[in-house]
């Protein structure tokens, strides 16, 4: 599965709470990390795609660094920033501006030094000309080129780009456009704990995003853009959701909120669901966030390697029953710690976004009228679609009430049965010649 093909790379490192993540995205112009005043918000590594004077390069915000730290999370943190500084073109090494020279620092930099990268140390949290006298101690790290800034007001920000991307290739527009490639995206949603970040890694090939076995170990969202069969899927591993009412970090309440605005911005979302410990009612407060943005779904029953004696058609029967409101989803079984079934999941997702943007037209739909039967009083006197994603048909009747709740289910049975859309919630409205949309 070939990747697009990479741009420079600019790597933000720093302990905990320096300001990295107001960093990255005041200089991506976009709200793509968590900020917030918890130290270790950010415990993955995000990226994006930014530009500096027409020179286009990947900037990646990794997780709090504490060197040396024997527990887990500081651990893989650290683990996780050497991944993304053996490939970097240029390093940043934030550091407060406001605060001594501390211990974590001195490691940190000695570190820097061992690993022969460019690096430009930025000195944040200097915000007016005054402190800039504050900066000159830093200069006993051993990194010459060192930049005053403030991430959060946007100071100082075009002396350390310059520097940080000089030598990069300007982007040169192509004499022949070379045609897009079809992208769909896809949200991995689910409670803390049932593998989101393990399937990720199995999809994209890569040790992307941080494992292990503590629940909500990712909090801010994580993505990464795999090409299979001719289609770009761009998928993105959200944080573990939690009920907004259990959540009482501030943490864990932005990744809630972040987590659903990654649902709204997706096309099709994965529903990750553990096999061990079954469908709770925490995985259907999940779907119904799928399910209520109109988001196509696949329910990817996780761990299946670990269930034991379990049947798939007695399981598919408590997913089925626990997540009624999802009937039109399909169940995949998979083990993402082995990668057994993953594959699966690329043609499941594709037929999903092909059904909920599926336009049927008003010849196919004037033919099917005249099939329906749908209550003894009511008379159909036509149906259009009215927009795709999720498919949504506006029904025309004589009558001045809506549909009884029966009969609407048996339409969208009908049409999911007759225009194949697979996948995908449909949404029906009803319309008679004397009122508006109910």
């Amino acid at each position: 599965m070939p990747r697009p093909s990479r741009l420079p790379s600019v790597v933000i490192v720093g302990r905990p709470n320096v300001g990295k993540s107001t960093l990255f995205n005041a200089i991506t112009g976009q709200r793509r990390s968590i900020v917030g005043d918890e130290p270790g918000i950010t415990r993955d590594r995000i990226h994006a795609r930014a530009e500096y004077r027409g020179r286009p390069f990947e900037l990646i915000d990794t997780g709090g660094i504490v060197p040396n730290e024997d527990e887990l999370i500081p651990a893989e943190i650290f683990r996780q920033a050497r991944v993304a500084l053996k490939r970097a073109d240029h390093v940043i090494f934030l550091i407060d501006g406001r605060t001594e020279i501390t211990a974590s620092d001195r490691e940190l930099a000695r570190l820097l030094h061992q690993l022969g990268k460019p690096v430009s140390l930025a000195v944040n949290k200097i915000d007016s000309p005054s402190r800039e006298t504050l900066t000159h101690e830093f200069y006993t790290l051993g990194f010459q080129d060192l930049f005053p800034v403030s991430s959060e007001h946007r100071l100082g920000l075009d002396d350390l780009l310059e520097r940080a991307t000089d030598g990069f290739p300007r982007e040169q527009k192509p004499e022949e456009t070379k045609p897009e490639l079809q992208q769909i995206k896809v949200a991995i949603i689910g409670r803390p704990n049932v593998g989101k970040s393990t399937l990720l890694n199995s999809l994209v090939g890569q040790d992307r995003a941080i494992v292990s076995s503590a629940a909500g170990t990712t909090r801010d969202a994580v993505d990464e853009s795999v090409v299979y069969s001719g289609i770009e899927y761009l998928f993105v591993d959200t944080a573990g959701i939690r009920r907004k009412g259990k959540t009482r970090l501030m943490a864990e309440k932005l990744s809630v909120v972040m987590a659903r605005r990654h649902i709204r911005m997706a096309n099709v979302a994965v529903l990750v669901v553990d096999a061990v410990e079954g469908v709770t009612g925490s995985d259907a407060t999940v779907a119904g966030y799928a399910h209520e943005e109109g988001r196509a779904v696949i329910i990817c029953v996780n761990k299946w390697d670990a269930a034991g004696e379990k049947k798939q058609s007695a399981f598919s029967g408590d997913v089925r029953n626990e997540l009624k409101f999802l009937e039109y989803a399909p169940v995949v079984y998979v083990s993402a710690r082995t990668g057994k079934g993953v594959r699966k999941l690329f043609p499941l997702i594709r037929e999903a976004y092909e059904s909920a943007s599926r336009r049927v037209t008003t010849g196919e739909l004037n033919r099917f009228v005249e099939t329906l039967r749908l209550e003894p009083d009511v008379k159909v006197k036509y149906i259009t679609q009215a927009s795709v994603r999720p498919p949504t048909f506006v029904l025309f009747t004589d009558q001045r009430k809506p549909l009884h709740f029966s009969a609407e289910r048996h339409l969208i049975n009908r049409l999911r049965r007759q225009f194949g859309f697979s996948g995908t919630p449909i949404v029906v409205k009803t319309r008679s010649g004397r009122k508006g949309l109910r």
